[in-house]
């Protein structure tokens, strides 16, 4: 794991302290199998807060928006 990986797993560690370490670990998981999904995410969370939406209703817009690329990670994972 490289330098990266490692400050970005504490941060989200940091973030979903409240959230089941079972169901934290899975995140972790899809995280590292797929990191550039996750930017895009985050990305793009970020450009519609700058154009004035709440952050809670633009990370759900853009989950939605990925919601069947979150799932196939899902399964990739769980196999």
């Amino acid at each position: 794991m490289g330098v990266k990986s490692f400050l970005v797993r504490k941060a989200i560690e940091r973030q979903m302290k409240q959230v089941p370490a079972q169901q934290r670990e899975v995140f972790m998981q899809m995280f590292e199998e797929n990191p550039e999904l996750f930017e895009k995410i985050a990305k793009e969370v970020q450009e519609k807060k700058k154009g004035g939406q709440d952050e809670m209703l633009a990370t759900m817009s853009v989950m939605k928006k990925y919601q069947s690329e979150m799932q196939a990670l899902v399964q990739k994972i769980q196999r």
